[in-house]
């Protein structure tokens, strides 16, 4: 009884559930029957579906609670087939039983002629009748069937919900990381202008609070806007350009027809690595070119950035941004889209292409 409690824990919406499955099969059985068969009238057509009834409960959650939890689930295939036929032939034996000795004596002056002739054979000669052992088995196994379709419905739908559930989890955990690794490197701008007292200290401020103001109120939603995206690399590549100067060349190009809707943070995440491992190392003048455009409703996003002589970081592929985009991508996206990365002995460059959304 613990085991049931524990294992199963059957509410009392569930019972009401069950109790109301079993009463529409013996509703079934009641009104789908010929009481012209039965001379006894509903009286008699209430102990013969009595008699069909009880075997099939106990065939339903003898599957439903041992023999599918003990050895389906546990792909013990020939196992759960074996015990499957045991319990029928069992339940078989006590629906005669129960024909036989209770439902017969009662009833035997209703039968029809052909009804009597058959009355007449012992118990285990009818035991061993197979082609009645096999119409009776399907009658046993019928209820016990939806109970196990509905069951996997159920079960499928929560298990489907607990994915939706960890996806949701596992975007909120990689946006947290990427979120303080991108202000870590915008500070560090900031500082770097404080530092020099430099005029320009204001704006950065300002292009700043845009950025924090996108990434804490405006970008949790599974989908944002495109246009809202491009603005916020915008401003990410003002607050570089004011950080290295003429240490590095930028040329931005956008052909975007019309907004659509693209995961956030994707795109930026390349861009902060180019800057990173592309501008920062290099002592003379970096590279990076950046294209997006809108084709056959299709986002496609290219980046491209020199690479330094000598490089003191040789972990572009392993760093956390890289990572979480990746791990964001399958999620979000799952094959929905296409990321090449070339990396060459004097450029870097990524390619992405999403579906439009």
């Amino acid at each position: 009884m613990i085991f049931f409690k524990n294992k199963y824990r059957f509410s009392s919406s569930i019972i009401f559930k069950h109790a109301l499955f079993w009463l529409c099969v013996f509703l079934y059985f009641m009104f789908s029957s010929n009481i012209t068969n039965f001379s006894g009238g509903y009286i008699q057509l209430f102990h013969s579906t009595i008699k069909i009834l009880i075997p099939q409960v106990i065939t339903a959650y003898t599957c439903l609670f041992i023999l599918v939890p003990k050895f389906l689930n546990t792909k013990k295939t020939e196992l759960f087939i074996i015990w499957l036929v045991f319990l029928l032939i069992a339940m078989y034996a006590f629906y005669l039983f129960l024909h036989v000795y209770l439902y017969e004596p009662k009833y035997i002056q209703c039968y029809s002629e052909i009804a009597k002739t058959y009355a007449e054979k012992t118990y285990f000669q009818r035991l061993i009748n197979f082609s009645t052992f096999l119409s009776k088995s399907i009658k046993f196994l019928t209820p016990a069937t939806l109970l196990l379709m509905a069951s996997f419905y159920k079960n499928q739908r929560t298990l489907l919900i607990l994915n939706e559930q960890k996806k949701t989890a596992e975007l909120t955990a990689l946006k947290h990381q990427l979120n303080p690794h991108f202000l870590f490197n915008t500070l560090n701008n900031l500082y770097t202008l404080a530092l020099k007292k430099s005029d320009q200290t204001p704006e950065v401020i300002e292009r700043l609070s845009d950025i924090l103001d996108y990434m804490l109120y405006r970008c949790n939603d599974t989908f944002v806007s495109l246009q809202k995206e491009i603005e916020l690399i915008e401003n990410y590549l003002s607050l570089e350009k004011v950080r290295y100067g003429k240490r590095v060349q930028i040329s931005f190009e956008k052909n975007i027809t019309r907004d659509v809707k693209i995961a956030p943070l994707l795109l930026l995440t390349f861009i902060e690595n180019s800057f990173k491992h592309g501008v920062s190392q290099e002592l003379k003048e970096a590279i990076i070119k950046i294209n997006i455009s809108l084709k056959n409703n299709q986002i496609i996003f290219i980046i491209e950035n020199s690479k330094p002589n000598v490089s003191l970081d040789k972990s572009n592929n392993n760093c956390i941004g890289l990572k979480n985009i990746k791990k964001q991508l399958e999620l979000i996206y799952l094959d929905n889209f296409f990321l090449d990365i070339n990396n060459t002995a004097k450029f870097y460059t990524v390619t992405l292409k999403l579906l439009a959304k």
